[in-house]
């Protein structure tokens, strides 16, 4: 179990990535990598002591979002230094999820790691220091990412509030414009009925001249209207 566990280490050691310092168990240090069996983990910080800038930011005034950094990102973009170490906590990670541990007891897996750490000359407290920095660094990304998603919500937020604002005041607009429509039709209405009526009174005027102009007829004709005339004048004309 142990050969096989420190045959996995090798390989993972051959994997290309950011090279570091592995603090043997004398104290002496050596150049090594460090990976996470899937993809390589590049711990390497800026020469100069100068830190990276976050990688993932919000856009202008949170206005716009984009998606978070992956997790070699925000260790590569951490505001302190993380442990250089050739056998870190994450490559102790993908040893302890290999095939070779897997269903073993907890008891067990923990026995059989140990001694794979101690024949490669891990020191256990540089991986707990690699753990809390790392750790670190993922809680501050993620206060990181909460106020930056805090300052987007308030951005689209006022966003909404000054696109309502702007939508009632043309909807306000648009129904003074359908009210003033809806007036000059009831002001047209209100014309037409009143043409009517007069129009009504000058067809009776018309038709009681024309009715003094031919011979009177019965009592009934000489309420008839223009027509009733217009028959009296036909019948005195046979």
């Amino acid at each position: 179990m142990l050969n096989r566990l420190l045959g996995l280490s090798r390989n993972v050691n051959e994997a290309p990535a950011i090279t570091g310092t592995h603090v043997g168990s004398g104290g002496s240090g050596q150049t090594g990598s460090e990976s996470n069996g899937s993809a390589n983990r590049a711990d390497e910080q800026p020469k100069g002591g100068s830190q990276p800038s976050r990688v993932v930011e919000i856009g202008e005034r949170g206005t716009t979002w984009s998606a978070p950094a992956n997790f070699d990102q925000i260790y590569q973009s951490a505001a302190f230094k993380i442990p250089q170490i050739a056998f870190g906590i994450l490559k102790v990670a993908d040893l302890a999820h290999s095939p070779h541990l897997s269903g073993m007891p907890t008891e067990n897996k923990c026995s059989a790691l140990q001694m794979a750490l101690e024949a490669m000359g891990a020191e256990i407290p540089i991986l707990l220091q690699d753990a809390v920095a790392r750790q670190r660094a993922l809680d501050d990304y993620e206060a990181h990412l909460k106020e930056k998603l805090t300052q987007f919500e308030a951005a689209k937020e006022e966003e909404n509030r000054l696109q309502q604002t702007e939508l009632e005041r043309i909807s306000a607009q648009y129904r003074v414009r359908i009210q003033a429509n809806l007036d000059e039709i009831a002001r047209s209405q209100d014309s037409f009925r009143g043409w009517q009526k007069r129009k009504q009174q000058e067809a009776q005027r018309i038709a009681e001249t024309a009715g003094l102009c031919v011979p009177q007829g019965s009592g009934a004709d000489r309420n008839g209207g223009l027509t009733a005339v217009l028959e009296r004048a036909a019948t005195a004309c046979r």
